[in-house]
């Protein structure tokens, strides 16, 4: 593994051509002094830092080992923590022979290939380091550490088309990684994609972003390159109120006073004069005294910018929000919390409207003693909306032929780690006897510290097979994170015809490194009309197969619980290893029989709140089981 630290440093180093409209030039203090004004950005703990780290990825849980490592020798681990050693203490020759050795005697060792091509970055030998990293990721495609690794060498041998498409790579696998997503912006300016720049400074905006502000001085030289002043002086606004601190903040405040006087005093005979970009060190600003009072200046006069424009917008159109031309096209960048990713272009399961009645959609299931009911009618099923029941009922499908969009998200935490094995083998099988329709489509996300999305959407069942395969066990539990993630993926994704959105979640339920929450999580999946059944890997739980929140549990099956009940789906306790295929095997029976019920509902009013609904169903005097969501938003938007 390469140092994250030290790879986005390297990325900051390198030398390139001057973009249009830009130079990148480099600060006098070298490697130690930008990779020192870059400690301030958060490293996620399930990677390894060069500073105050001591042990190597193989003795500590990180959540980026390779499952051919678990496999190494002892000589080859020997050899291969000398060279990490050494790497530690920048003895790059020493750390390159043991390195080696350690690859000699086990060449699919994938943490000793990017160790060793990470020294080779250090001696500036560029093409044995690329040649490394494009063996670990031939070893083992699912780490975005080998391909953000490829990627840093890619940029210093300057192919930055190649080194952009390798660090997209590794985005697409961690797709919350704001380390990666930092490295990504830099990789396409210096590819001169100054569209993909700006949207992936958006993309980490719109989430909890705290030391990643960097994207903005990115994305200002981007917007500088393409002569869009206004867009530009908005993402350094936007640094510096993030970040007043950051490395860039002094050169972002001169830049933002030259746009000014420029504006004031147009040059009339110099148009190639343009703004110089420099990353500085942290340590040694020119005038660090002026820094925080011109800051607060700035960003000063920018809200007083930004109530003039929505004055003057209310001015001309009471009651209208300020519109684009009378707003920078960036102030959103820079304005407030974080958005829910748009929905798809056509969704179906959630509130749909037609020309003369509003109409609620709702994906339910039903079973009998654990046995799916495929022959419900109208007559066997009862509804309450807002506790009314509706106007009417106007039709009821099977829809257990309906076209499957299945997530599987597996917990590859540590605490899993004595189970893994069988729980690994059992998703699979679990997922070859559901994804079976010629529409189905499945992913497949692995979540520790971080959230890695090992497999996109496929029907390929030797593709889902391997990448459950090879997640391995390791780490902390970012749960809120990886379901709220794969929610917005169901609902994001565009269909032409109606299809059901599930969510299959195996975990302990425990989380303890999501900056989402279990609310924001089911939130997530209540808007996108995704359908979550849990199933719990804890051991020793007492009772029934299925749970429900009234039963004493831990916390961790009280929250799966809360997050499947909410959602329409179930909580199932196994209680043992032994149970887990009892339970996956009773889940496959609820997808089975999956309907889709649309009626108008009673006294509908579209003012964007929440609806509770109960179904419930009864065949041949049985009372039957069901699963179905417990509400929606009345969406305030018309057709």
């Amino acid at each position: 593994m390469v140092n994250r630290a030290s790879l986005l440093a390297f990325l900051f180093l390198l030398l390139s051509p001057a973009l249009p409209g830009q130079v990148l030039s480099l600060p006098a203090g070298g490697v130690d002094m930008v990779s020192t004004s870059l400690q301030g950005m958060r490293m996620d703990g399930n990677l390894w830092r060069i500073n105050g780290q001591t042990l190597s990825p193989l003795e500590t849980p990180n959540g980026s080992l390779s499952k051919l490592d678990l496999k190494a020798p002892g000589k080859a681990r020997r050899e291969y923590g000398k060279g990490y050693q050494l790497l530690m203490r920048k003895d790059l020759p020493g750390a390159v022979q043991h390195l080696t050795s350690a690859t000699s005697i086990y060449p699919n060792f994938v943490a000793a290939h990017n160790a060793l091509g990470s020294a080779y970055l250090g001696l500036g030998q560029n093409d044995h380091a690329r040649a490394e990293f494009v063996q670990a990721v031939a070893l083992d495609d699912h780490l975005p550490t080998s391909y953000l690794n490829l990627g840093c060498a890619e940029m210093a041998l300057k192919n930055f088309s190649a080194a952009q498409e390798a660090i997209q790579k590794a985005s697409s696998i961690a797709p919350l990684d704001l380390e990666v997503l930092t490295a990504l912006a830099y990789g396409q300016l210096m590819n001169h994609d100054y569209a993909g720049t700006v949207a992936t400074a958006r993309n980490v905006h719109e989430r909890k972003h705290e030391g990643a502000a960097m994207v903005h001085f990115f994305a200002a030289a981007a917007w500088d390159a393409q002569d869009k002043l206004p867009q530009e002086q908005q993402e350094l606004l936007t640094l510096l109120g993030e970040d007043p601190k950051s490395p860039a903040a002094l050169q972002a405040v001169q830049i933002l006073e030259d746009i000014k006087q420029d504006q004031k005093h147009p040059p009339s005979s110099d148009p190639g004069l343009r703004i110089s970009y420099t990353i500085v060190p942290s340590e040694a600003p020119s005038r660090p005294a002026q820094l925080p009072e011109r800051v607060r200046k700035l960003l000063q006069e920018a809200r007083e910018n930004s109530q003039i424009a929505e004055a003057e917008a209310e001015s001309e159109c009471p009651g209208c929000a300020p519109t684009e031309s009378s707003v920078p096209a960036s102030a959103g960048i820079a304005a407030g919390p974080a958005r829910r990713p748009a929905a798809a272009a056509t969704t179906y399961g959630e509130l749909t409207l037609h020309a003369t009645a509003d109409e609620v959609a709702v994906n339910f299931a039903a079973t009998d003693h654990g046995r799916a009911v495929n022959n419900l009618t109208a007559g066997d099923i009862g509804i309450r909306d807002d506790n009314k029941p509706p106007t009417a009922l106007l039709a009821l499908r099977n829809e257990s032929q309906l076209p499957l969009r299945l997530g599987l998200v597996i917990d590859t935490s540590a605490s899993v780690e004595s189970r893994f094995s069988f729980e690994q083998q059992s998703a699979s099988n679990f997922l070859e006897k559901v994804v079976t329709g010629p529409d189905d489509l499945a992913f497949v996300i692995g979540f520790a510290n971080s959230v890695l999305l090992v497999q996109d959407f496929t029907r390929d069942q030797k593709l889902i097979s391997h990448a459950v395969g090879e997640l391995v066990p390791s780490g902390g539990t970012a749960l809120w994170d990886a379901v709220a993630f794969a929610a917005d993926k169901l609902t994001s994704r565009p269909e032409a015809y109606p299809v059901a959105r599930v969510l299959v979640v195996i975990s302990d339920g425990e989380d303890n490194s999501s900056s989402a929450t279990l609310k924001e999580a089911i939130h997530r999946a209540q808007h996108g009309e995704v359908a979550i059944y849990t199933v719990s890997t804890r051991e020793n739980v007492a009772g029934s197969a299925l749970k429900t929140m009234t039963e004493e549990s831990s916390i961790g099956d009280h929250a799966l619980t809360t997050l499947a009940e909410l959602t329409g789906g179930t909580a199932l306790t196994p209680g043992s290893v032994r149970g887990l295929n009892a339970s996956l095997a009773e889940l496959q029976q609820v997808l089975r029989s999956r309907y889709l019920v649309s009626y108008k509902p009673a006294l509908f009013r579209r003012n964007g709140q929440y609806r509770a609904i109960d179904i419930t169903a009864e065949k041949d005097g049985h009372k039957l089981r069901v699963y179905a969501r417990k509400g929606y938003y009345a969406s305030p938007s018309a057709p």
